[in-house]
């Protein structure tokens, strides 16, 4: 998996990132680009702000037990995969608002570097590894770029 805590990859997903445009088509899936890179900010915003509510503890032993794995892991998303309910992005989104943020987090992300997320609690899945931080990150973007045709 890319390293999404250096600058050479931070700047490569940037660089497919500015490849969208407020036109740029799905090759799969239903939402529009504004609303994937809305959805892929959400990632962002349970890190960076208190915009989503923790889950319960039932539901995040749930989340910790069945999904942490799917999530954290290397193993690539498949196409038209679920998601969690916080990330359906079902109204309207501003395409150049949405990229803006997004590239924002994603070099806040790497300017905080690996050491500061080793360790980090997810609100989800509890405390995790640099490296699932990075896994987590990273597969998310890429499906979603890739789901884009960037």
């Amino acid at each position: 998996m890319k390293n999404i805590f250096s600058k050479e990859i931070t700047e490569e997903v940037i660089e497919r990132i500015n490849k969208l445009t407020k036109d740029t088509q799905p090759i799969w899936g239903t939402m529009s680009v504004a609303q994937m890179l809305a959805h892929c900010n959400v990632t962002y915003e349970m890190v960076y702000t208190n915009k989503h509510q923790k889950p319960n503890a039932f539901t995040r032993w749930i989340l910790k037990t069945i999904v942490k794995r799917a999530v954290v892991s290397e193993k690539l998303y498949p196409k038209n995969s679920r998601t969690a309910p916080q990330f359906l992005i079902t109204d309207q989104k501003d395409f150049l608002e949405e990229k803006k943020r997004l590239e924002d987090y994603i070099i806040q992300t790497q300017e905080l570097g690996k050491a500061h997320f080793h360790g980090k609690e997810s609100n989800s899945f509890g405390k995790l590894t640099s490296e699932e931080w990075n896994n987590m990150f990273y597969k998310h973007l890429d499906h979603h770029l890739t789901q884009f045709g960037v």
